[in-house]
């Protein structure tokens, strides 16, 4: 009984000491000990309240919480046996272990396209997804500043990986780790992408930070979580996406 509970303690306690680790390293950074020098950078130029951090901080422990437990539950239970994650490195060809972390953050950013579109039906909005649109100028803390029923659909992506997706430990280690540093980009509410970035094909394909800030000012499109496939194949992305990275890009670097 005392293995079980270790097993199921160490997904939950990795969440919450990585979100501390990242968003808090990301925090002091930029908001407490070089402000001045990234002010150039900042994509909304307001002021975030310590009662807003106190409350982003608060949600996004319960949504750890939550997807340490959804995690525990389909590697320690019988749930084990719908999931495909395999030990023995020589399984599968080496290579497919960046391949299947790729896979994954495809799966996933299409899981989250969908599942956010369905969270801003203005019943659900108003319900549920509000608590992560609260803050309308994120920050590092705002990552998993979930709902508690949201963070229960967030949970459930990674179960969904695993059934389609083979996955060894490492690799998932290494998805959850480069999801969660992209999460906090996307809430650094700092644009530090580099100038090249804006006239690469990168730029066409991968979120900003400014991208997902502009959600947060304007909730309406720009749904994506890494990619911007979806948005721009269904038109969901606001058009006014390319004028604020550039008006960014002017005040960063000038002409």
């Amino acid at each position: 009984m005392e293995g079980f509970s270790i097993h199921y303690f160490t997904p939950i306690a990795s969440n919450i000491i990585r979100y501390f680790l990242v968003a808090g390293t990301a925090y002091v950074i930029f908001y407490k000990f070089y402000p001045n020098k990234f002010f150039k950078n900042k994509i909304q130029l307001g002021l975030v309240k310590n009662k807003d951090f106190i409350r982003e901080i608060l949600h996004s422990v319960q949504s750890s919480f939550v997807i340490g437990l959804v995690i525990a539950l389909f590697l320690f239970t019988p749930l084990r046996d719908y999931v495909t994650i395999y030990n023995d490195f020589h399984e599968y060809h080496f290579l497919w272990i960046p391949l299947s972390i790729l896979l994954a953050l495809i799966l996933h950013d299409s899981y989250f396209y969908w599942m956010h579109r369905i969270v801003h039906h203005p019943k659900l909005f108003k319900s549920i997804h509000f608590t992560h649109h609260k803050s309308t100028n994120p920050s590092p803390w705002t990552s998993l500043s979930f709902h508690f029923y949201e963070a229960i659909t967030e949970a459930l992506a990674v179960p969904l990986i695993l059934v389609l997706i083979p996955m060894h430990p490492l690799s998932l280690i290494f998805f959850g780790l480069l999801s969660f540093c992209f999460n906090v980009y996307g809430h650094l509410g700092y644009e530090i992408a580099p100038k090249w970035f804006r006239n690469s094909l990168l730029f066409e394909v991968l979120i900003s930070s400014t991208y997902h800030n502009l959600h947060h000012a304007k909730p309406k499109g720009n749904y994506g979580l890494y990619f911007r496939f979806w948005d721009r194949l269904l038109k969901t992305e606001n058009q006014n996406y390319r004028m604020d990275y550039d008006r960014i890009q002017k005040r960063r670097f000038g002409q």
